[in-house]
């Protein structure tokens, strides 16, 4: 899998990544969503890689995915700025249109 992310959306990134040592998830939310297969693509920031996370390529940022949800996800994918959220999309299509800053920096245990 690869993830491009573009440079306002690094930049934001950066700004919100105040440990420094903070490390890119991309997640399939389903709390709340009625069951396991239903939910949404999501990114957030973790502090450590657990065993059963794989690498996402990446260029910018240290990236990771749980590899059971990674069949939720594209191939590649862009992490874009949009009217001041984050946008996960791919060449099929939007994954999801708007993920608030606030997102990124709930708890990390996933």
């Amino acid at each position: 899998m690869k993830l491009m992310i573009t440079p306002e959306a690094k930049q934001q990134l950066k700004q919100l990544n105040k440990d420094k040592d903070s490390q890119l998830l991309l997640w399939y939310d389903v709390e709340d969503c009625g069951c396991g297969v239903n939910g949404l693509p999501t990114i957030r920031f973790i502090k450590e890689k657990k065993s059963y996370y794989a690498p996402i390529d990446n260029d910018s940022v240290t990236t990771y995915i749980d590899a059971d949800q990674a069949v939720f996800f594209a191939e590649e994918m862009k992490l874009d700025i949009h009217k001041g959220t984050f946008r996960l999309s791919s060449k099929e299509g939007i994954l999801n249109p708007f993920i608030p800053t606030q997102n990124l920096l709930q708890n990390d245990e996933v």
